[in-house]
């Protein structure tokens, strides 16, 4: 308190008692604060310390005694054996840790590719067998067109042989009209050739020929004179031979036989240089000029 306060109350009979030093007494109860604090701390620490034990052994020197002596062993029992332990079981090594989702992964990629392949092959089976069946299609095609082309071949040629051999029976018809008619009237074969215009050289030289190229005697040839065979000869404007006359005989019935062979044998016979040929014509055939 201030120095006012202490002073004496004008009119009042008390008198207030001066206050003691103020750093005094914050000394005193710091002293005292700190005292309680180390007595508490003391007090802790004495609790927590457990007191040591000592064992003491005493001895005494003037009496001793002798250590008793141990018995013998005895001897031991004979344990039953036992049976040998089992092996201790090797534990194996933990597995490696594996990651799922990898193998998840692969398996799925791996699903796919074969997937993938056996789709690729059914396509390629499927390509390989259509273009075999358009092949197939194809050959059987062209091999009823071939079938088809052979039989209208085949029919046209049966109708042009057929035409042909109308044609030709016709003209020897006509031609068998012509002979026997000529024969009816009382023509003979002389009057006829005098008659006749002179018949080519050259083609009556290839006509005779021909016939001796396919006379096949084989008789002798070392006969007395001239043996000769004359035959007249009927064909169409073809040169097939539609009949043959013996004229003259050459004596040896052999080969007379031989020159008709050989006239049947060479139709159709040569034509001339102009196309056309002879209806009725007669050739000599000498023996002596065979060869």
């Amino acid at each position: 308190m201030s120095a006012s306060m202490t002073a004496p109350l004008p009119g009042s009979p008390y008198q207030v008692p001066p206050e003691p030093q103020r750093l005094r007494a914050i000394a005193l109860a710091l002293g005292v604060h700190a005292a309680l604090l180390l007595f508490l701390w003391g007090g802790i620490q004495w609790q927590n310390s457990q007191p040591t034990a000592v064992e003491a052994e005493v001895w005494d020197l003037s009496t001793q005694q002798a250590a008793p002596t141990p018995p013998p062993p005895a001897e031991a029992e004979p344990q039953p054996q036992s049976a040998p332990a089992p092996e201790p079981v090797k534990a194996e090594p933990p597995a490696p840790a594996v990651d799922i989702r990898l193998e998840k992964l692969k398996a799925e990629k791996e699903k796919k590719k074969q997937l993938e392949e056996k789709k690729l092959a059914e396509k390629k089976a499927a390509a390989e067998k259509k273009a075999k069946d358009l092949a197939e299609k194809k050959a059987k095609e062209e091999q009823a067109l071939a079938e088809k082309k052979a039989a209208d071949a085949k029919a046209a040629k049966s109708k042009k042989a057929l035409a042909e051999q109308k044609a030709l029976d016709k003209l020897r018809e006509e031609e068998m009209r012509r002979i026997t008619g000529a024969v009816g009237s009382g023509g003979s074969g002389t009057a006829a050739q005098s008659t006749a215009p002179r018949i080519d050289s050259g083609y009556m030289a290839a006509l005779v020929a021909k016939i001796k190229s396919n006379i096949a005697y084989s008789g002798s040839l070392d006969v007395p004179g001239a043996p000769k065979a004359v035959y007249r000869i009927e064909q169409l404007p073809t040169g097939e031979i539609i009949a043959v006359k013996k004229v003259k005989s050459s004596g040896i019935p052999a080969y007379d036989s031989a020159v008709e062979n050989a006239i049947a044998k060479s139709s159709p016979l040569p034509k001339k240089k102009d196309g056309t040929v002879e209806r009725s014509i007669e050739a000599v055939f000498d023996m002596k000029d065979l060869p």
